[in-house]
């Protein structure tokens, strides 16, 4: 197995939630791929939170790609330069005016390495307390949504959580705390 021959590339759009890139590939069997489309994304964290009182935060909100009102995981953008834990902090006080006692790391994940090379890094968080209201961008419309460990799995067993990186969150960190 051999890795593709990267011959040319050329941004098609750049902006801050849209860059698409074509890169022209030579694959190891010498066929060339003249348009292979990329899409580039931020890094991101999505967070497994746990209040004092052992109860899990998600979050729900209109997401217009899906025309759905969804609930998921609270998640975010890694800003440039920013440690990967403190982003999950952040994150976590801007969408739902909790902060934390604990942190720990769990995966990291792709949502498509096919066409994009981002990112999603999720960590659990524990003793969580609400400090403040939250701070949404002028985008945001959240709304925070509270549920105990048994609400919460028969949530995602029954399928009512349509973001497979925050299926897939879940799923490890409920495996690595011994829940499932």
């Amino acid at each position: 197995m051999k890795k593709w021959t990267l011959l040319d590339s050329r941004y098609i759009i750049q902006r801050p939630w849209a860059t698409l890139r074509v890169d022209k590939l030579q694959l190891p069997n010498g066929n060339i791929k003249d348009e292979y489309y990329v899409l580039e994304y931020p890094t991101w964290v999505n967070m497994v939170a746990f209040t004092e009182d052992n109860q899990l935060l998600f979050v729900r909100q209109y997401r217009h790609g899906a025309d759905e009102i969804m609930v998921e995981l609270p998640a975010g953008v890694v800003e440039d330069g920013e440690d990967l834990e403190e982003a999950a902090r952040r994150e976590l006080l801007e969408e739902t005016g909790y902060t934390f006692t604990s942190i720990e790391y769990i995966c990291k994940l792709y949502a498509n390495p096919a066409t994009s090379g981002n990112l999603t890094y999720t960590y659990v968080l524990k003793g969580g307390k609400k400090i403040q209201e939250q701070q949404l961008d002028s985008s945001e419309d959240i709304e925070v949504v509270i549920m105990g460990i048994e609400e919460a799995k028969q949530f995602l067993f029954d399928n009512k959580i349509g973001q497979a990186l925050h299926t897939s969150a879940l799923f490890y960190s409920f495996q690595k705390l011994g829940l499932l």
